[in-house]
């Protein structure tokens, strides 16, 4: 894990990224935590069938990276995520290599707020969330 960073430490215009390759164990395991079996993300027969034409990654399963980086890098450990929004932009499908990279866009010093732009991007560098968080830092 890298050095903790103090609120004062963190600049506007750093970033981080974390990358993963989704598989379909992820997907289920996905699944099985939230309960969402959606057969769109499970049943290979019934994607065919869908506008995919195969299964998908669950939004909030790609979506969840962000918090890796939020939570282990940049703010990193000691920050509360307030909120995030998300728009959707691209599926995510098994194999694809996603890069989950936040930026620092604005601090607001007298309560330790970042807001901070968050994206994901794919192996073939097409966007596929796009959105903006906002953390407390507060140490």
């Amino acid at each position: 894990m890298q050095k903790e960073l103090a609120y004062e430490d963190i600049q506007i215009g750093d970033s981080a990224v974390f990358s993963k390759t989704i598989s379909e164990f992820d997907i289920y395991q996905f699944a099985g935590l939230t309960g969402d079996f959606n057969p769109m993300h499970i049943d290979e027969e019934f994607a065919k069938k869908t506008f995919f034409k195969e299964r998908i990654a669950h939004g909030l399963l790609t979506g969840s990276f962000i918090s890796t980086v939020l939570g282990m890098k940049l703010p990193g450990p000691n920050s509360i995520y307030l909120s995030q929004n998300f728009t959707f932009t691209a599926p995510v499908k098994m194999g694809d290599t996603i890069k989950a990279i936040v930026e620092v866009v604005e601090k607001r010093d007298d309560k330790k707020l970042i807001k901070l732009k968050t994206q994901i991007w794919n192996q073939r560098e097409e966007m596929v969330v796009d959105g903006e968080a906002l953390v407390m830092k507060k140490y």
